[in-house]
Formats: C-alpha cells, structure tokens, sequence
C-alpha cells in the first residue's frame, strides 16, 4: 500500500465523553468552563464554544464507573483558546471555582493547563504560541515540557465581566495512551496518513499531525497495556475532519484494504478503531472560503 498523506487543513472536530451525571457535566463545561448548550435530550448534550459548532458531546451512563487510571484510552482531550490572555481567563474563571489542576506546562510551541472533569476525564486547555516562534529540526517540531509560570499568566487576565469561552475556541488535539508505539503508528500515520511531527518514542511517545501542526493526536505507552474495561466512563469518540472527499475516500478505502472494520457508516461519514479500541469519526468536511 502506498504512502498518503491527509490535506494540511485536517482538523479534530467534537469530543465525545460517556459522563455519570449529564448536570454535573454540564455544569462543569457549560457554566465554569464557558462552553454553550446548544442541544440537551435525554441522556445527552452537545456543547459548543461559538454556539453552533459541536466541539464537547456528553453522554450520560449512570452506574459506570470511571476510566481505571492504568488502561489504555484517554489520556486527555485538548482543548485550544486563541491567545494567551483567553488561557488567562479561563484559568482565573476556573481558580474562582477551585477546580483542581493537575499541572501547568510550557511545551515551547504552547502553553497549557491541565485538570480532570468530574469524571476523571482528562483535559489540557493551551494556547499555541506562533508558528513563526516554533522550532523545528529537519521534519520534527522540537517541544519541550517546561515550568510554566502560573503567576504571570494570571495577571494577564481580562477583569471585564464574563460571557463565556472564546467563540475561537476548538479542539486542538486528543492525546491517547496505547497499549504499543509501533502498532498506533501503523494505523494511525500508515493507514489515517498523519505524519510525525515530533517522535519521542524514547520517551514512550509520538505525536502525529497534518500539515505541520505540532501535534493533532499524542499517543503513549506511559499506562501500561491493559485495556479500559467495558461500561467504564471515558472517552466515547473524537471526530476527524477531512476537507476534501477525494482523500477522505482514500482514507477509507485505505482502512478497508487493511480489514479495518467500519462502524456506522453514513454519507462521508465512517467510524473505525485503532487496535486498542479508541473510536475516530471520519468526517468529509469541505472548507469553506
């Protein structure tokens, strides 16, 4: 099979969270984080930063219990703000709230927080520094994992009154623990066609992307090889969007060559799995001038 690669504009689109307490979530991500009800049935919610563009589903399942930390799944899903001074509200916000963070980093190319929501469901929220200030070698985006400095990101925060998240707000890239480097590289850059933009397999790691980006998906061995059990909260799925039919095509016709099973499959939309089990939506999405 040949090499592909997948159009520089590829971008992740939703997450999709199974949640214990669809209210509690909401709260979380609607009333502390920012992000705006569109649509609430049931058992299930979708979330938008600009009101319109699906970026957090939520999908309750009461009696689950949360993703074992030592499994393969989420690591965590990341959400991007469009500046520096949005990171710095959206920390201030949540500090109000005394939500708990895990830890705080400076990866040269970005800036990012990290927190679990009530479920343990992992989250970074980051800014991207200019592409004009990232460092790259040869085909690889050099990052680091440095201290950041949480007090003078805090006093760049906007004191004007609150009106909820960034409408620029996406998300950036999903970050997966997997059971085995070699074999997600085979499915997820051989066959999806990311490249590597930055391997750290000799830190347990790869991050791949489309079109220079330092990273669209992170993948790493760091929780050991067990799978995340059945009726665990987590992770449900992540939408990959395609902007052009003619790759996403080859996409799948790519992934049914190699006997990858496709699930739901709808008009330019097809959801398949990785060998660990972690859910991609295809999606074809033009882009629109």
């Amino acid at each position: 099979m040949g090499t592909f690669q997948l159009p520089a504009e590829t971008h992740i689109g939703h997450a999709h969270f199974y949640v214990g307490d669809l209210s509690r979530s909401i709260d979380f991500y609607g009333e502390k984080m920012g992000f705006k009800v569109v649509r609430r049935e049931g058992d299930h919610a979708v979330l938008s930063a600009d009101g319109a563009t699906p970026h957090i589903l939520l999908t309750a399942r009461a009696g689950w219990q949360p993703k074992p930390k030592r499994t393969t799944g989420l690591y965590h899903v990341a959400i991007r703000v469009p500046s520096r001074g949005e990171l710095a509200r959206v920390f201030q916000r949540l500090v109000a709230f005394r939500v708990p963070f895990g830890g705080f980093s400076d990866h040269a190319v970005s800036e990012a927080l990290y927190l679990d929501d009530p479920d343990g469901n992992g989250l970074e929220i980051y800014r991207d520094r200019p592409r004009s200030e990232w460092r790259v070698e040869g085909n690889q985006v050099q990052m680091t994992t440095m201290a950041l400095d949480v007090h003078a990101l805090l006093d760049e925060a906007d004191v004007s009154k609150w009106d909820g998240i960034d409408a620029g707000t996406d998300i950036g890239h999903v970050h997966l623990h997997v059971s085995n480097l070699e074999k997600a590289k085979a499915f997820w850059v051989d066959l999806i066609g990311f490249e590597v933009a930055a391997d750290w397999s000799g830190h347990g790691a790869l991050f791949v992307s489309a079109g220079g980006y330092h990273h669209h998906l992170g993948l790493n061995i760091w929780a050991g090889s067990r799978p995340q059990p059945a009726e665990t909260l987590g992770l449900h799925s992540f939408t990959l969007q395609i902007p052009e039919a003619g790759a996403w095509e080859q996409v799948r016709t790519r992934l049914e060559a190699a006997g990858v099973a496709v699930e739901g499959q709808q008009d330019q939309r097809v959801v398949v799995r990785d060998g660990d089990g972690n859910a991609v939506e295809l999606v074809m999405e033009p882009v629109h001038a």
